[in-house]
């Protein structure tokens, strides 16, 4: 079993080390569910690149998926920085129903859609190649560097949600970086482990976090812990009960969640 999960074990922690930190922005800022709509735009992307006959896992393909991740994070970016009448979190809801939507269009003539459907949205992390881990980690490590060198910036940014009215140009700035970025993050981890899958990576362990942390770094050792624990469980559960293994972690996840939310209401 060791030599089964080994790789995608791995992966799971490489996906950890940066969506857990992305988690905090994205909970301070109060746009929970753009993440959800980012990797629903990178799937409605390879979606299209499917369709058109380019691999799954082709370089093109993840260009295509890149391409509209990007026009996804300028478009959140802009509609933050302007006066709104209408809130975000609906722009941001409305835009993952309709990529939803759409990738079901595409695929509802294809002989092979469901599966392509099933693939991206619970992923084949158990199927992830050792170069395949080697090149994501690269990647989330350039995005961790320069997010760990500009920190300031980028979490006086996501702190600045909170003010109303227009943001400035420098702010705006920053903010369009902090989209792009993870829009990158994004579009990597779903084409390894499906929207449902990075959407738990990224959410669940934050919550869990806050229940028990204030800090900044003992939120990012707690669900970093967390995260890596439940990949695990997940995984065994998947593999012991013969169950899709995005789906069992995610559903660890939500369990563990939900115990320490109990834990943390007994204890108060």
């Amino acid at each position: 079993m060791i030599d089964l999960i080994l790789w995608p074990l791995l992966a799971t922690f490489v996906i950890t080390g940066i969506h857990v930190y992305l988690g905090l922005h994205v909970v301070t800022r109060g746009v929970i569910f753009v993440d959800l709509a980012l990797a629903q735009v990178a799937a409605f992307g390879s979606a299209i690149g499917i369709i058109v006959g380019l691999e799954h896992d082709g370089y093109s393909s993840y260009l295509l998926a890149v391409s509209f991740t990007i026009m996804g994070a300028a478009f959140f970016a802009y509609v933050r920085s302007s006066k709104q009448r209408i809130p975000q979190e609906a722009i941001i809801g409305i835009t993952y129903v309709v990529c939803a939507a759409a990738m079901i269009l595409l695929f509802s003539k294809s002989a092979e859609g469901s599966e392509h459907l099933n693939h991206l949205l619970v992923g084949s992390i158990l199927f992830v190649t050792p170069n395949k881990i080697g090149y994501t980690a690269l990647l989330y490590g350039i995005i961790g560097y320069f997010h760990w060198k500009y920190r300031d910036r980028f979490f006086e940014t996501s702190q600045s949600h909170y003010k109303t009215g227009e943001l400035d140009k420098s702010v705006r700035f920053w903010d369009f970086l902090f989209y792009v970025t993870f829009g990158f993050v994004v579009t990597s981890s779903v084409k390894i482990a499906g929207v449902l899958l990075v959407f738990s990576f990224l959410i669940i362990p934050t919550v869990a976090a806050l229940l028990f942390q204030e800090s900044i770094r003992e939120r990012l050792i707690f669900g970093w812990i967390f995260s890596m624990v439940g990949s695990f469980l997940g995984m065994f559960v998947s593999i012991w009960f013969d169950l899709p293994t995005g789906a069992a972690i995610v559903v660890t996840f939500g369990i563990m969640l939900a115990i320490s939310g109990l834990y943390r209401v007994i204890n108060r």
